[in-house]
């Protein structure tokens, strides 16, 4: 099954069991008409005005396909998402019961940022070996990691010790981790002067992206937490109830969560390539309205690179045999099914190549 990203104002309706995408131009103009097979589809992703009635939604429901909306700023708006069909009584308690707990959420939090933080050094050690002298964001990250490590074990039952203990910072909330957190990615983004050609990226700035740069890292991140909600409403868990970040009104926050693991290695990667080839150039971006944006054209490059990339497969070490990065996303939502059912606890996913 196929992902399928529309990029023009238009109207879908359903011809028998196909989906019909009628694009319009900015005048009301129609053009060719689209024809995607259900049975091909897995989820939309619609860049322009979408317009559909009920009976589409109906249609799109029963085949559990989910619609990704963004506005023309890249701005991610919102989700159609079918109902749950595999929503469980006994993980919805669980998982409800691992959020309320203050060291259960903790913990599940901390492997969160440790596997970014992970992932982070990965991309940063392999630019190092290639000539580009980003030591000096590794060496902060790993003091940072080495922090993060050395309460592991206190976060998992014994979290009111750390006032005690001098050695380690004392890490003991929710905010506190998610303040490490921005610590390490600010470190790491230092570096993307050094990995980037022809770009400078400066401050993260995102609404709105202030650079070229900027306006990548946002769309990207939009993308990948796109990607991991679609894996999610594939298993047991509620995307609702989140760990790291905090639940709240119109969002999925464990998405949020997961995509802390996957960014890194997807979208980041993914940038790097498009920029240091000069695929994506300064002719694909629009710097109107005090900020910067992706042009169509650069939307549809990023895009093209972005789905061969989850196409990618890599030979799974335990699983011995070669899986999608996009299956990955699966996989770790089962690893953390597991992790909060009791049965094997949760380590997150680490680039090993």
């Amino acid at each position: 099954m196929k992902t399928y990203y529309l990029f023009n104002d238009g109207r879908i309706s359903r011809k028998d069991n196909t989906l019909k995408f009628l694009p319009t131009d900015a005048d009301g103009n129609e053009g060719q008409p689209k024809y995607i097979p259900i049975e091909d589809v897995s989820d939309l992703y619609a860049f322009g005005a979408l317009d559909m009635n009920s009976a589409m939604l109906n249609f799109l429901g029963k085949n559990n396909i989910a619609v990704h909306f963004f506005d023309y700023y890249e701005h991610y708006t919102g989700s159609f998402m079918p109902k749950d069909y595999l929503l469980a009584g006994k993980m919805q308690i669980e998982q409800t019961k691992y959020y309320i707990s203050n060291k259960k959420r903790f913990f599940v939090a901390q492997k969160f940022v440790e596997g970014a933080a992970l992932n982070m050094l990965k991309n940063l050690n392999y630019y190092n070996k290639r000539d580009k002298d980003v030591q000096t964001q590794i060496n902060k990250i790993e003091t940072h990691l080495a922090n993060l490590k050395g309460i592991s074990e206190l976060a998992k039952g014994q979290i009111d010790d750390t006032k005690n203990d001098t050695s380690t910072p004392h890490y003991t909330t929710i905010q506190e981790l998610m303040g490490l957190e921005g610590n390490i990615r600010q470190t790491y983004y230092e570096a993307f002067e050094t990995i980037i050609q022809h770009f400078e990226m400066g401050n993260r700035t995102k609404q709105p992206p202030s650079n070229e740069i900027n306006a990548l890292i946002s769309f990207g991140n939009m993308m990948c937490y796109t990607a991991c909600l679609g894996q999610i409403y594939h298993t047991q868990l509620n995307p609702t109830i989140s760990f790291l970040h905090e639940p709240g009104y119109r969002r999925y926050s464990l998405a949020l969560d997961l995509a802390e693991i996957f960014k890194p290695m997807l979208v980041d990667r993914v940038i790097f390539t498009l920029l240091n080839k000069k695929q994506i150039q300064e002719k694909d971006f629009d710097k109107k309205m005090n900020g910067c944006f992706l042009k169509e054209s650069g939307k549809k490059t990023f895009i093209r690179a972005w789905d061969e990339k989850l196409k990618e497969t890599i030979k799974h070490r335990t699983l011995n045999r070669h899986v999608s990065y996009k299956h990955l996303i699966r996989l770790e939502c089962y690893k953390l099914a597991k992790h909060i059912l009791a049965i094997d606890e949760y380590k997150p996913f680490v680039i090993w190549w």
